[in-house]
């Protein structure tokens, strides 16, 4: 079994491991302060600061084979982007069998079930293809949509934590909240679902 970046397909979405192709995908989704509201300092980035990020973005697939960021695609038009990333702090845990889950969308195509959609397969990926052992996400905790998501995909709350930021955002002082899955619960999850559609 090859571990390089898979592209990976849902009934709607295409995702595609991101490459220098997507830099203008990116700055648009960027660019969205509405997009942006709980993210970094809270506002649209410059074109210069996205081709920064872009560059890290593509550096997280060379870290753990078959990690990474994907650009998602529905009918050929870019809808955003997800991850599945190793950890990156020291709080959150061992780099080894586990990955961070994250999704970022443009404001056209919210509220359409994407988010859920992408991450959920995102999960099966993480787990059945790459053997993962837990994957978790983290959001500030004020942001209920991407709660809501974390929790339709399976995900349970684990804690909430505090960071100290340069420019907190408003409502920074509630915190960041950790969602979580471990191996065994998703394929208990699979288990209950299989029975459910019998």
């Amino acid at each position: 079994m090859s571990l390089s970046q898979a592209t990976l397909r849902t009934s709607r979405i295409r995702l595609v491991p991101l490459s220098d192709e997507h830099l203008e995908h990116e700055v648009e989704l960027d660019s969205d302060p509405e997009v942006m509201r709980y993210l970094g300092n809270g506002r649209a980035r410059t074109r210069e600061e996205v081709e920064i990020l872009h560059r890290r973005r593509l550096a997280a697939a060379s870290r753990v084979p078959g990690l990474g960021f994907w650009a998602g695609f529905v009918d050929g038009t870019f809808v955003g982007w997800w991850i599945l990333q190793p950890p990156e702090c020291a709080d959150q845990g061992a780099v080894e069998g586990q990955a961070e889950l994250g999704y970022r969308l443009l404001r056209r195509d919210w509220r359409k079930g994407l988010a859920s959609e992408g991450a959920r397969e995102l999960i099966r990926h993480g787990f059945e293809d790459l053997g993962l052992a837990c994957i978790f996400a983290e959001t500030m905790a004020l942001n209920t949509a991407s709660r809501a998501t974390m929790g339709a995909i399976g995900m349970r709350y684990i804690r909430t934590f505090h960071l100290d930021w340069e420019e907190p955002l408003p409502g920074s002082d509630l915190g960041e909240v950790e969602y979580a899955i471990t191996r065994q619960q998703w394929l208990a999850r699979q288990a209950t679902d299989a029975l459910e559609s019998r």
